[in-house]
């Protein structure tokens, strides 16, 4: 099996120059769609996919092409965005952004036997998301190499973990492709 990107979204591809961008897009799409505007029927899926989101980072974008090309490595999501849109949505976006490649998979929801035996004090963000990886990793056993790419901080909970500290620069910060890179080679 090909390498795996764990990808994050927000601070990380779609950097905190660009949050807010998705209600500017929301209101130009209610103003496009006035008998189907998503504050008169509060529904969210019914919008194209492009205005519930963000919009990622060029220079992201070309990054993560480049480790894309690099490595061959696919990517699994592990975003929150994941819970917005399908699968082949999500592919469609990555290819309006311009991203190489799109997602091959998300990774699962966790359910209470994910939780059992293990002794967390506070259902913690950060563990919740490692657990979703290892689960993915658990079921996809064929792959060896891989990493999780995350704003959040993961180190505890994950070894093959970059973290993008800097909210405004995500996977643009200087060392983090380079890091990407050697735990997919």
């Amino acid at each position: 099996m090909k390498p795996v990107i764990f990808l994050d979204h927000d601070g990380v591809m779609c950097l905190a120059t660009e949050w807010g961008g998705r209600f500017r897009k929301q209101k130009q799409w209610n103003k496009l769609n006035p008998d189907n505007s998503v504050y008169l029927t509060n529904d969210f899926w019914k919008m194209d996919v492009q205005y519930r989101f963000d919009n990622f980072n060029k220079k992201a974008v070309r990054i993560l092409n480049d480790i894309l090309k690099q490595t061959d490595a696919e990517i699994v999501i592990s975003s929150d965005w994941k819970y917005d849109c399908t699968l082949e949505e999500m592919q469609d976006l990555f290819k309006q952004y311009g991203v190489l490649k799109g997602p091959i998979d998300y990774t699962p929801s966790l359910t209470m036997e994910d939780f059992q035996g293990l002794e967390l004090v506070k259902a913690e963000y950060e563990a919740e998301r490692a657990l979703e990886i290892k689960k993915w990793l658990a079921l996809n056993p064929s792959v060896t190499k891989w990493v999780a790419i995350d704003d959040l901080n993961m180190t505890p909970h994950l070894d093959n973990f970059v973290h993008t500290i800097k909210q405004n620069e995500g996977i643009k910060q200087s060392g983090v492709k380079e890091k990407i890179i050697s735990y997919l080679k």
